[in-house]
């Protein structure tokens, strides 16, 4: 065991903890209304939300997954860098017009705009329902980071004994969670934001310093690893694939509820616009941490007795603790693992209040009780986030690692989905109700068979006239989703239009 390691961990944890709890009383609000526990009061100026957001998307399984995957796949795994730029001038254009309208009809969800746009419950509900299906497994995923760092220091993984850390941490979670709402990981990812910068800057430079130079970096990496292997005759191969996950992760990821809470919160509109050109520097973050994939081969970190022997299970994903164990001392290995950690807690809390606002806005109130009070709709909300982690907890414990994996791989392709009804919706009315939940339930199912019948892979074998075209499964089943909407709203236009449903006037989207 680590102790060292171990100490600083558990000194940090205890810290960010009692961030979470006295995180009530920052910028004081009415924690018995739903805006003010699910989207901190609506306040949160450009300093706090570029953390907020980034805290958000940036998450623990991002820093173990990604440069696992540059680790184990090579340069196909860099298309979480391209994805992360395209995202924000969609973030800039897109978004602002969803905050105005929201803020103008005290929208706390995406579905709640759905309901006032398209004045269409069942279309809400599937939106709605989407989105909470999708994030479930995004949270569980959070647990692998903790896992991760918590075996690397030699703690027990297995059995009850390696359980009981985790239940720890996500008892900790729900309860400054509960107490605090939003504000707790709006204060804590502050300092969790610090400190994986830190941990990354100190490897982008430690690494190469200690192998001689970037260029020996690159020199130990395999040929094959380096670039996209050239697609052979009559199909795009990889390179199509390349780009589809990169266009399709963009349209998806400000979709998800986390996301849309974190927009929300915002003060105003140009604080999201504000962070939409600052976010970007996050994505030189993400690229930076995805060369510690490669830096964790040219260390060796494959032949080390751990990587191959004690940490089997975790395979790659052992690839960045491995090279802390390596090269830095045993204090600031406490230090990274820490950030990794509260990584996964900051994440899991805004994931956790964002299904809990989208279950209690829109299905308990909308179908369960009607007539609740604000109180009451605050209550459930607490409740339903504690069931949430609760679900996730039980989830990863009971069921193996890769059904998580592939309901969060599932979680894209559904999510995209919704596209249409959200993004669309906020400059046209061209499209009814009734013809977007159609072509929702097109796309999600369409999507849904793709991915099990390749066996839970994300790139399809599409052929387009005779010419193969490897595809991100949930870009497809957009386009089918699009086409079925567009046809069929096309012929009910004419016949039973529902355009006066719309509660919004062009005026809330200034």
């Amino acid at each position: 065991m680590n102790t060292t390691a171990l100490i600083v961990f558990i000194l940090l944890f205890a810290f960010i903890t009692w961030l979470g709890f006295i995180a009530a009383r920052w910028r004081q609000g009415n924690l018995d209304l739903l805006h003010e526990w699910g989207l901190g009061g609506r306040r949160f100026g450009t300093f706090v939300t570029w953390f907020l957001i980034g805290g958000d998307l940036y998450t623990a399984y991002t820093f173990i997954a990604v440069p696992a995957l540059m680790f184990g796949a090579g340069a196909l795994g860099f298309f979480a860098v391209p994805y992360t730029i395209m995202v924000y001038p969609i973030l800039y254009i897109v978004f602002p017009r969803l905050w105005s309208v929201a803020h103008k009809h005290g929208y706390v969800t995406s579905a709640d705009f759905v309901r006032g746009r398209y004045g269409n419950r069942w279309l809400a509900l599937a939106i709605s329902g989407t989105g909470i299906l999708a994030t479930m497994p995004y949270i569980a995923l959070q647990l692998v980071g903790i896992q991760v760092v918590i075996g690397a220091m030699g703690v027990e993984t297995s059995g009850f004994a390696g359980d009981l850390p985790l239940i720890i941490a996500f008892v900790i979670l729900a309860a400054f969670t509960y107490t605090s709402g939003l504000r707790a990981p709006a204060m804590i990812a502050v300092v969790k934001d610090v400190l994986i910068y830190i941990t990354v800057f100190a490897a982008i430079i430690a690494v190469p310093i200690h192998l001689g130079g970037y260029d020996k970096v690159f020199a130990a990496i395999p040929a094959p690893k380096l670039l996209l292997p050239h697609p052979a005759a009559g199909t795009y191969g990889t390179f199509s694939a390349y780009a589809t996950l990169a266009l399709g992760s963009a349209f998806a990821l400000f979709l998800y509820p986390h996301s849309i809470t974190g927009i929300l919160s915002a003060s105003s509109a140009r604080v999201v616009r504000r962070n939409a050109a600052m976010l970007p520097a996050y994505s030189l973050m993400l690229g930076l941490l995805a060369l510690v994939g490669f830096m964790a081969i040219a260390i060796g970190v494959q032949h080390m007795p751990e990587f191959n022997d004690g940490f089997a299970h975790y395979k790659a994903n052992f690839a960045v603790p491995s090279l802390f164990l390596a090269l830095f001392p045993s204090w600031f290995v406490g230090v990274a693992f820490a950030a990794i950690a509260i990584g996964a807690l900051v994440p899991a809390a805004i994931m956790s209040i964002a299904t809990a606002n989208t279950f209690t806005r829109n299905i308990y109130r909308e179908f369960l009780h009607p007539g609740c009070t604000d109180a009451q709709e605050s209550q459930t909300a607490k409740i339903v986030s504690l069931v949430i982690k609760a679900g996730a907890l039980v989830f990863i414990f009971a069921l193996p690692l890769q059904y998580a994996l592939w309901l969060q791989l599932l979680g894209g392709v559904w999510i995209i989905q919704t596209a249409p009804a959200v993004l669309l919706g906020l400059y046209t009315r061209f499209f009814n109700g009734w013809a977007l939940l159609l072509g929702w339930i097109a796309g999600f199912g369409l999507g849904t068979w793709m991915v099990a019948s390749n066996n839970f892979t994300p790139v399809y074998p599409l052929r387009i006239f005779g010419v193969g075209f490897p595809c991100y499964v949930a870009l497809a089943a957009l386009v089918v989703n699009l086409a079925v909407a567009w046809v069929v709203s096309l012929y009910l236009n004419r016949v039973a239009s529902d355009r006066d449903q719309d509660m919004t006037v062009s005026e809330d989207y200034a």
